[in-house]
């Protein structure tokens, strides 16, 4: 009967795909900590999922609480850090380390599509088929490692499987979305907004929103932001005698040097020369969009 276990494998064969460990484990200490930019296993890549209980990752100076039904992706090394904490029940993760090219492609292109986050229901074929290589493992004891690789592969194709059918699933809201950061940024460009307020107001990670950005609108959040900005700073200078460094700070600009210069790289010319130029340049208002 398969039971929480940890299994590591040591070759050096680099030119195939490799299972380096493979684990079902019951946290409940918050030793459990471990860090991107200090593990040894560099070029490795890790998968780890939560049955019950709750741990958090920390990715990129974000942090995502990982609940039951989480997985997350991360490459070693990078900026991240996983942990347990101080929590009141243990966490019941499952997990698999790899090492090999294919494996660090794999995570990039899911990465890119889902963030370092992802979901899927326990019963999905992605976390059935880690099942099926944990009890590979601990039940049928293969070691050899071609016949592991194998193995390895196909819960990839899995992996990208699931993960084209979750953004295909998610298409069809992906335009909601947009509307909803959209409308957020045009109703506050004046307040300091940051890509974590856009996004925390979505309801989505400041990722997941950047990619859905540039996918829909072939650029960030923060330059749709600063556009806003941009047209609203036209208009005040043009219909009316505010001084230019009230109007940058009005729109939402940190400082007048900083209004100066983005200004600038719009409209090819300072402020004070847009508002005094009225007759080459006869708008009350531009709209960039």
């Amino acid at each position: 009967m398969l039971k929480p276990a940890v299994y590591g494998f040591r070759n050096d064969d680099t030119s195939i795909l490799t299972l380096d460990s493979i684990g079902w484990q019951m946290i409940n200490t918050p030793d459990y900590s471990f860090i991107g930019e200090e593990r040894p296993d560099c070029g490795h890549v890790i998968f780890q999922y939560t049955m019950s209980g709750q741990g958090y990752l920390e990715y990129e100076q974000q942090r995502f609480p990982l609940t039951k039904g989480t997985g997350f992706l991360v490459k070693v090394p990078s900026s991240h850090k996983y942990f347990y904490g101080d929590q009141k029940e243990p966490w019941e993760i499952i997990w698999l380390n790899l090492r090999g090219e294919e494996a660090n492609r794999i995570w990039d292109y899911v990465m890119a599509m889902e963030g370092p986050v992802i979901q899927r229901d326990s019963d999905s074929s992605l976390i059935q088929g880690l099942w099926k290589l944990m009890r590979m493992v601990a039940e049928d004891k293969v070691t050899d490692k071609y016949q592991l690789s194998l193995g390895v592969y196909e819960w990839m194709l899995t992996l990208v499987q699931s993960s084209r059918e979750m953004t295909n699933e998610v298409s069809a809201s992906t335009s909601t979305l947009i509307q909803t950061a959209k409308k957020y940024m045009r109703d506050h460009f004046a307040d300091p907004l940051t890509l974590d307020m856009v996004s925390e107001h979505c309801g989505i990670n400041k990722h997941y929103l950047c990619r859905l950005f540039q996918r829909s609108e072939q650029s960030s959040p923060l330059s749709y932001l600063r556009d806003r900005r941009v047209e609203a700073a036209i208009a005040l200078l043009r219909t009316t005698d505010l001084p230019v460094q009230d109007i940058g700070q009005t729109c939402g600009f940190d400082s007048p040097s900083y209004f100066g210069k983005i200004f600038r790289q719009y409209m090819h010319m300072t402020p004070k020369e847009y508002r005094m130029k009225k007759l080459e340049f006869p708008y009350d208002a531009i709209y960039l969009e």
